[in-house]
């Protein structure tokens, strides 16, 4: 009898042994169902071993196999390298993958019902209604064709009893369309087609190939990776392709241009699906059958048959990186899933990350540059305007020069955008006549006033009230005032500025689902919206032809705090906003206020000088060994009290191993020190880049024994530093 090493989706640290029934056929990779404990769970077959690794041992026996192809070599290859290199259990890496267990079994079937061609023996109004719903509606439920026709479920029964309408049973979950690879692309400048031919070769060589694709913003790198996409499935038609966006809202609007290319829309993966949706994806994809996938960081991690192309859009953005469970940045997850996969990999952005631009330079990735805007549209000018000489009217957040361009801007029937990367309508709240900072319970965060609905939200943890009347500290009434502007009170001011104006909010608050989304996006590309105010969802991926102004309401907010990374994201999401203006043959400008001109991203900014900035930023990076020229990794520790955190940092502390190369710094509380009552304390490790951080750090964690009440995370390259 066959021993089976079965992994389980649970922070557990290596697979159980398992018997194999006589009979049951089973291989690596296989999707079973075996007991722990007194609970059946689904795993994967980690490896299949002779009878002799038993032993004396008496071993529980595997229950049962899923219908679905082995997990491939290379994903179970995949799923070892994230744990290791993340410090994390394979069990919580294998939790990622199986998100959507469903996906494991068949589709579930419902009946539907057709019009058969017959007519029953007695016509009645409400029979005659029905008939008429089947018809319109096609194949359809029994309770969709009642509901349509305004009948009850006994009209339907009783044109099913007469073969008037026939049943047949079919799958829930029906395949994705297939893309056809052969329908014409765009029309290409000579330097996008000099790029797409280069993405073309490489695809139709195969194996690992990683490039950049740098092109400014407006260039037209969707038109060249799609000539990629169409190469590889031409290729091999059982090749899957994998297109990753940083924003779900990125996901809805590029779905269009997936079916314009190629006659059928990818299938999407992001945490705003629904379960029925995100069942159907990871089936689809474990049988091979969905050829592309289009999602957020997470598609990373589907069970793809035959992963041969990867897309990592707009690849500097910081929401590829998880900060939760598993840490891990998925921009360098990608680049090493495609080296497993023997795949090609296409980074795309118009700010590569410095990381990213470091191993173009190096000659680890091929740079492929596209400097120019198709057509008659060029990039927009930017002016910095200074706030200190130039500082907007009491009570208000815009300057007038941003006032005056508004105003211009509608005068002429064209479109403005202001950007302002806070939600709400003020990001604190305090008490007039204590001075009392309203905060969420147990967290150090200040709530975020939102005056459309009236209440308080923490947008850390989730935590939200309604605004209370009186100050819960000292119980002042009507003493409860907002602090700082959010994208509510700028649109607020710009109704008064401009009272016959459309003017729409653009935040995750207001576009909650896709069809939000959808409808926002494709408003503002219709023209029917005059202004829109918008964070950070607004700054990528969007296209709106008529749009000429942007307007950045206040652009230091991203440089506050010790991130290493302050002025590159400024620089990246600034000029990403500032590159929504001036896409089609109107010119554009964008309109940036700060207090701090004189800075590097500033200048930069105002000057179009992204790769000046980058040579000051790795300067800066270089001389001080911070990544990508040195390694950082933070370990941090919570607990519900202050005391016992600080009693295990002094341990951790004196834990930690001594190694060439390596320093330790902390432990120190982190800037917000409490998080859900938890209170925090913070490691942060540099090293040389030459040294295995990530065995340093597991090999720190390894000899800790923290008491039940206090938790470790390690973050290996952080991004986040609060």
């Amino acid at each position: 009898m066959a021993i089976a090493r079965i992994l389980f989706p649970l922070p557990l640290p290596e697979p159980f042994d398992y018997a194999v029934p006589e009979g049951m056929d089973l291989v690596p990779g296989s999707y079973v169902t075996a007991p722990l404990g007194k609970v059946e769970r689904t795993g994967v077959v980690w490896s299949v071993e002779d009878d002799e690794v038993r032993g004396d041992r008496v071993l529980k026996e595997v229950l049962s196999v899923y219908p679905t192809p082995p997990m491939p070599e290379s994903m179970r290859k995949f799923i070892g390298f994230a744990a290791a290199y993340t410090v994390s259990s394979p069990g919580a890496v294998l939790g990622m993958v199986l998100r959507a267990r469903g996906g494991l079994r068949p589709s579930p079937t419902e009946t539907q019902l057709e019009v058969s061609g017959e007519e029953p023996p007695r016509m009645t109004e409400a029979r005659t209604n029905a008939l008429g719903a089947a018809r319109d509606i096609g194949p359809a439920s029994a309770a969709n064709i009642a509901e349509a026709a305004g009948v009850s479920a006994g009209v339907i029964k009783g044109l099913k009893d007469t073969g008037a309408l026939i049943a047949r049973t079919v799958d829930v979950d029906q395949p994705f369309p297939l893309p056809d690879p052969s329908l014409p692309g765009a029309d290409l400048t000579s330097e996008q087609a000099a790029a797409a031919k280069e993405l073309r070769a490489a695809a139709g060589k195969g194996g690992f190939a990683p490039f950049l694709l740098d092109g400014v913003t407006g260039s037209g790198k969707t038109e060249v990776y799609f000539e990629a996409i169409a190469e590889t499935l031409q290729r091999d038609h059982s090749a899957q392709i994998l297109v990753m966006l940083p924003e779900i809202a990125l996901t809805q609007a590029i779905l269009s241009r997936f079916d314009e290319r190629f006659g059928a829309a990818p299938a999407p993966w992001h945490s705003g699906l629904p379960d029925k949706e995100r069942r159907r994806t990871w089936r689809e994809v474990a049988h091979g059958r969905a050829r592309i996938v289009i999602g957020a960081r997470s598609a990373l991690f589907l069970p793809y048959r035959n992963l041969s192309l990867i897309v990592v859009d707009e690849e500097h953005d910081g929401s590829y990186k998880q900060e939760d469970g598993v840490t891990y940045h998925a921009r360098d997850m990608a680049v090493m899933r495609a080296k497993l996969e023997g795949a090609g990999i296409v980074l795309a952005s118009a700010t590569p990350a410095l990381e990213t631009s470091v191993n173009a330079e190096s000659g680890r990735y091929t740079r492929l540059k596209l400097s120019a805007r198709p057509g008659a549209a060029r990039l927009p000018d930017v002016s910095l305007i200074d706030m200190r000489t130039a500082p907007p009217e009491k009570g208000c957040w815009l300057s007038p020069h941003l006032a005056h361009a508004l105003q211009q801007t509608q005068a002429a029937g064209e479109q403005s955008l202001l950007f302002l990367n806070r939600r709400g309508y003020a990001p604190l709240v305090i008490c007039k006549a204590c001075g009392e900072r309203l905060k969420s319970p147990g967290t150090d965060n200040w709530l975020t006033e939102h005056r459309y609905t009236g209440r308080l939200v923490c947008h850390l943890t989730g935590y939200s009230i309604p605004k209370p009347d009186t100050c819960p500290q000292c119980g002042a009434k009507d003493s409860l005032m907002g602090v700082g502007p959010g994208v509510e009170r700028v649109a607020e001011e710009v109704r008064t500025l401009l009272p016959n104006a459309v003017i729409e909010i653009f935040s995750s608050d207001t576009a909650r689902s896709g069809e939000e989304t959808r409808s926002l996006v494709s408003r503002m590309a219709d023209g029917e919206i005059d202004v829109m105010i918008g964070t950070q969802i607004v700054a990528k991926g969007h296209n709106f032809p008529n749009l000429t102004l942007v307007g950045v309401v206040d652009a230091d907010s991203g440089m506050q705090g010790g991130d290493l990374r302050a002025g590159e994201r400024t620089y990246q999401l600034l000029s990403q906003v500032a590159g929504r203006a001036g896409r089609a043959e109107r010119p554009g400008r964008a309109l940036v206020q700060t207090y701090a001109p004189d800075m590097p991203a500033m200048l930069a900014l105002r000057d179009g000088d992204r790769d000046g900035f980058l040579a000051i930023e790795r300067e800066v990076r270089a001389e001080m060994s911070l990544p990508p020229f040195g390694r950082l990794a933070a370990m941090i520790l919570s607990a519900p009290s202050a005391d016992a955190v600080d009693k295990m940092a002094l341990e951790a502390g004196a834990a930690a191993p001594h190694g060439d190369g390596i320093t330790v710094y902390g432990p120190a509380p982190a800037p917000i020190s409490v998080v859900r009552g938890r209170h925090r304390r913070r490691f942060l490790v540099q090293s040389a880049k030459s040294v295995d951080l990530s065995a340093y750090m597991a090999a720190w964690r390894k000899v800790l024994k923290p008491p039940a009440n206090t938790r470790i995370s390690i973050d290996i390259d952080p991004y986040s530093f609060l």
